[in-house]
């Protein structure tokens, strides 16, 4: 394991400068932040966990990130990567940063946020959890293939940090996607990821989509899970690509998938009119749909992705689903879709979109990119965005409000809690039908 670096009290004045200069354009996105350590008392009801991307794991580096080099030549690689991917100059932070074997990387979340979500829940009610895909980093399951055992890679990425998860619910799960990380060796291999959450508790999986009554719920909610990346894999997306302010530029090349991502049987091919089928068919009070790939984000590097994603998918969760939430930016962040270019001529509520993708990565807002989103996407409402921390989010389900909390965890990895946002959102399929 690592130690962390000195560059985390470099990262938390570069996220005050970031917050600052944020203020003219995203003043609501702070409005929502709080502080505080621990969980407000809630009334009776149904509580759940929400995070993504906690698979990084010092114990299992893409082998490029070990090459021998110093702080400063890790902080220039950081610094370039930065500025290619057009973020403002003046908001360059290199992130937390751990050493291993003498060598600077990236420092890990997933057990600082495994920490900091039971301690959370000692006090918070927590009757299940969703898992929001890029479960193993850098490749997911390699049957062998790096020459390691992939059980022991899932005993330390899985059953380490959350295989006490439960705090006295004996029903007590961790709903599970997988991302696209997962998939990075072979469909052989990422079906093998899903052989393991399905027999192993207290995760859960049923195929790689799927939709599930929670036990502890009693019926009042239902999760649809996605695989995203597969959904994709079937649609076209383009290449990413921004101008130095910031903007989207045109592009026609396409971004590709591996080639065992396709769709391969018919029901991988109508995923999402069978999520249709099942949201429609659905008795449960709270329909929440969960996937990998986010709505909306903050980040800058993935909008085309999720720009396909909403032509896919954003018209049935309009007309059917309460809640959606995501990962794959390693964000959190909180925002709306107000449905009127997904489902035109309607007056539908508000889709919140929300993204979790904190508990193992972190990523930097762009907040240049973020101006132009929002200024060209009327339908599109930020509502909370926060980059490069760890955490998860809080999900209270009381009558006919979700009230969403943002948990950060401090970065020296002592598992401590800060509320950073709070958000109620409005059950929706009540008035859909």
């Amino acid at each position: 394991m690592g130690t962390l670096w000195p560059a985390l009290y470099r990262r938390r004045a570069g996220e005050l400068l970031m917050m600052k200069m944020l203020a003219p354009l995203t003043a609501v996105l702070l409005l929502a932040g709080c502080a505080t350590t621990r969980p407000a008392d809630t009334p009776a009801g149904i509580g759940f966990l929400a995070f993504g991307d906690h698979g990084y794991s010092l114990d299992y580096l893409d082998p490029k990130d070990l090459a021998p080099r110093s702080e400063a030549d890790y902080v220039a690689a950081a610094r370039a990567k930065w500025l290619k991917e057009k973020r403002p100059a003046a908001e360059f932070t290199p992130g937390t940063i751990a050493l291993v074997g003498g060598v600077p990387v990236a420092a890990s979340g997933m057990m600082p946020v495994a920490r900091a979500m039971t301690a959370w829940c000692k006090t918070a009610t927590c009757q299940f959890g969703v898992m929001l895909g890029d479960n193993i980093y850098p490749d997911g399951p390699t049957l062998g293939a790096d020459g390691r055992d992939d059980g022991k890679r899932f005993q330390d990425i899985f059953v380490a940090p959350y295989g006490d998860f439960g705090w006295g619910q004996a029903d007590f799960r961790l709903y599970a996607v997988l991302g696209n990380h997962d998939w990075h060796i072979s469909r052989e291999a990422a079906l093998s990821e899903v052989a393991f959450l399905e027999k192993t508790r207290p995760f859960y999986m049923d195929g790689i989509s799927y939709a599930v009554q929670p036990p502890a719920a009693g019926g009042e909610v239902e999760v649809f899970a996605l695989d995203t990346h597969v959904l994709l894999a079937g649609e076209k997306v383009l290449d990413d690509k921004l101008a130095d302010d910031g903007s989207e530029v045109a592009t026609t090349s396409l971004d590709t998938s591996e080639p065992w991502t396709v769709p391969a049987t018919a029901a991988e091919r109508a995923m999402v009119a069978d999520l249709e089928k099942r949201l429609k068919a659905s008795t449960a009070k709270w329909k929440i749909v969960i996937g990998h790939h986010p709505l909306w984000s903050s980040a800058g590097g993935k909008f085309q992705q999720s720009r396909s994603l909403r032509a896919a998918l954003l018209p049935v969760l309009c007309r059917n689903a309460d809640l959606y939430f995501a990962g794959h930016e390693h964000t959190l962040e909180l925002a709306t879709d107000d449905c009127s270019t997904a489902v035109p001529g309607t007056k539908l509520p508000p889709m919140p979109a929300i993204v979790t993708g904190a508990a193992g990565k972190q990523r930097p807002l762009n907040t240049a990119f973020m101006g132009h989103q929002a200024r060209n996407n009327p339908q599109y409402r930020p509502i909370f965005a926060r980059g490069m921390v760890w955490g998860f989010a809080h999900v209270q389900l009381q009558g006919d409000t979700a009230a969403v909390t943002l948990v950060t965890t401090p970065l020296d990895g002592s598992g401590g809690t800060e509320v950073v946002a709070q958000h109620d959102f409005k059950r929706r399929s009540g008035v859909l039908r």
